[in-house]
């Protein structure tokens, strides 16, 4: 398949795990590219790399063939946005002013074309709604972007994290959860909060997780298990 293919991207985004790998391993090159970019911050490269492919299998679940730009295009600031999210989070980086205003006046137009469309609007129709480059509503909301998604499923038959830690699906209390949960994550040791990030967000297999960050297969399964059980265990 063709490398950043349409047809490989549509296979990515329902399912095929196959064509997810394919596009991670190809872009590989695009991602150590933007990683460079944060060398010298006082973060292993091998890390930033890493964060660069989840933004990168971001990039994937997000980009709509209709948009009129490359994929790569779409892509380079989801990497970059996954990289500056963390040193942020770290204190390394700040979202400016007009960045956050940016992103949302994206969102209120979002918010109103789904009014309007019964459906969530694709990046081309914000686009043409806003007379913002795809690529530059892209980038504010990468930049801006809140933690993943809580309740968000990998892919068909996996259940999302929320239900895997919790043993079911949301009660009445499920704002109170969805906090809980979201604070238990981001206590996670970075490695173990990257795996489940791929494995269950990103709809990585066990392989191509490791292939990401460089370690076995047994060491993923390991590294899943142990951060299942620490997210069961804060949810009681």
């Amino acid at each position: 398949m063709e490398r950043n293919s349409a047809a490989g991207i549509i296979a990515a985004q329902n399912g095929d795990r196959q064509a997810r790998d394919e596009l991670l391993e190809s872009n590989s090159g695009l991602v150590w590219s933007v990683a460079r970019r944060f060398f010298g911050r006082g973060v292993d490269s091998d890390d930033l790399y890493q964060l660069g492919c989840v933004g990168l299998l971001k990039a994937v679940d997000g980009y709509d063939p209709g948009f009129g730009t490359q994929f790569s295009t779409y892509a380079v600031p989801k990497i970059a946005g996954e990289i500056r999210r963390f040193l942020r989070d770290d204190g390394s980086v700040k979202v400016s002013r007009a960045m956050k205003e940016r992103a949302g006046a994206i969102r209120k137009a979002e918010r109103e074309l789904e009014q309007r469309l019964g459906r969530a609007p694709t990046v081309s129709e914000l686009s043409d709604e806003l007379g913002i480059p795809a690529e530059d509503i892209a980038a504010a909301l990468a930049a801006a972007e809140s933690p993943v998604s809580l309740s968000a499923e990998a892919d068909a038959g996996r259940p999302a994290v929320a239900d895997t830690a919790g043993g079911g699906g949301w009660s009445e209390d499920g704002v109170v959860e969805r906090i809980a949960l979201r604070d238990a994550l981001r206590a996670l040791p970075e490695r173990e909060r990257l795996v489940i990030e791929l494995r269950y967000f990103r709809g990585l297999t066990q392989d191509a997780a490791a292939r990401v960050l460089r370690v076995s297969q047994v060491q993923i399964s390991r590294l899943e298990r142990r951060a299942i059980e620490k997210l069961r265990t804060a949810m009681q």
